[in-house]
């Protein structure tokens, strides 16, 4: 296939629609990160001065996170990212509960991202018992499947929060409220949630809770795991006493207290953010729908995030080529994805599309657009205009 390139948009334009997989740093909080980068550098385990002036910061941070979620600070643990949030909390948990109650059964969903899919897998080659449960076409479990599914010996249940690739939003407390009555833990990935609307883990009533911080213009290299008092947990890095011997290793301060600073800074904007991603997205799709491309769906409805727009083109009248499609959109400076980042360098057809029901053709011509409040109309309108012109260009 010979690519129909516009050399003027080559030059001039650069539209940024991949915020899901990850954010630019606040500059608010480069500023407030800098000082621990350079002057205030001391080690926190450390008990000379230099050492307790960045233990004092990182336990400041925790506060700080944690009254943003509503949990205690003792409940906040520090990672270094969103996988390993989540890490942390499926294995801690499992292995943890199989030595207190032995109980080795687990229950997640096929549309997980797979930093939640990968250590499942893990636990099941180690001998534990884990069902991944089919989704509806927004890629949410329903409360039904999963009270059919739970079982007595079901230690713990992991939904997604907000899907890193639809957007679909799953009822965390509906669902936990059911775990719970089953007496299983409840543990969600709300990665791409934190942020964009108020979370409160004892309205949820979840037992743990991911996050990573470069979601929401914070740093790369910092998350935490939320794990309620009584959780069981056991460590998953060993070699340290950092977060009461739950996660060894130094910590990095700077990341901490950026994402702290980037989480404060989010929280106090959802409101007026969410209006702006809102009318981004309600424009994209009514200038989709009023275009005169033929062929395609668009993966939204009233139970979907507003950050994100995923769109299918029929694998019937499409030459459906994630990379071709993908390094079109680039050529014309319009970054986007077909799935979530930590999987989308394969190109293989995304497992949550095809979980929704599409099939692998489909799911091959399946982009991911997501937004942010730093999106304009106007960014929106071009991307919407290299779309019509795509979609000519790979038609059968």
């Amino acid at each position: 296939m010979v690519l129909k390139l516009f050399t003027d948009s080559i030059v001039n334009r650069k539209v940024y629609l991949d915020n899901a997989a990850t954010t630019p740093l606040d500059e608010r909080v480069f500023n407030k990160m800098l000082l621990f980068l350079r002057e205030n550098f001391g080690n926190p385990s450390s008990i000379h001065s230099f050492g307790r002036t960045t233990r004092i910061a990182i336990e400041d941070a925790r506060e700080t996170i944690a009254s943003i979620i509503n949990a205690d600070p003792g409940e906040i643990y520090f990672t270094s990212n969103g996988t390993e949030a989540n890490n942390l909390a499926i294995l801690g948990i499992a292995q943890a509960e199989e030595e207190d109650s032995d109980r080795k059964r687990i229950l997640s969903t096929v549309a997980e991202h797979q930093c939640i899919l990968e250590p499942l897998n893990h636990l099941g080659e180690l001998g534990f018992d884990f069902t991944l449960l089919p989704v509806a076409k927004d890629t949410t479990l329903s409360g039904e499947i999963l009270t059919q599914s739970l079982s007595p010996d079901t230690s713990l249940v992991s939904v997604i929060h907000y899907n890193n690739e639809t957007g679909g939003i799953n009822d965390i407390r509906e669902l936990c409220s059911l775990a719970k009555k089953n007496n299983s833990f409840f543990h969600t990935d709300a990665v791409q949630s934190f942020g964009k609307t108020p979370i409160d883990v004892r309205e949820l009533k979840v037992d743990s809770l991911s996050v990573s911080a470069h979601k929401f213009f914070g740093p790369k290299g910092a998350g935490f795991t939320f794990a309620k008092s009584g959780t069981p947990l056991s460590p998953m890095i060993l070699g340290g006493s950092q977060e009461r011997n739950r996660r060894g290793g130094t910590e990095n301060p700077a990341a901490i207290i950026g994402m702290a600073e980037a989480a404060k800074l989010a929280v106090n904007s959802i409101e007026q953010n969410l209006e702006i991603v809102t009318k981004l997205k309600s424009r994209f799709v009514e200038y989709l729908l009023n275009s005169g491309i033929k062929n395609i769906s668009l993966n939204v409805g009233d139970n979907y995030s507003p950050y994100i727009i995923s769109l299918t083109f029929n694998s019937e009248y499409y030459n459906n080529d994630a990379e071709a499609m993908l390094m079109y959109l680039d050529i014309n400076g319009v970054a986007a994805s077909n799935g979530a980042a930590c999987t989308s360098g394969t190109l293989k057809p995304s497992h949550v599309i095809m979980a929704s029901g599409k099939s692998k053709k489909d799911a091959s011509g399946t982009i991911r657009f997501s937004l942010s409040p730093l999106n304009t109309i106007d960014e929106i309108d071009y991307t919407c205009d290299i779309l019509n012109k795509m979609a000519a260009n790979f038609s059968l």
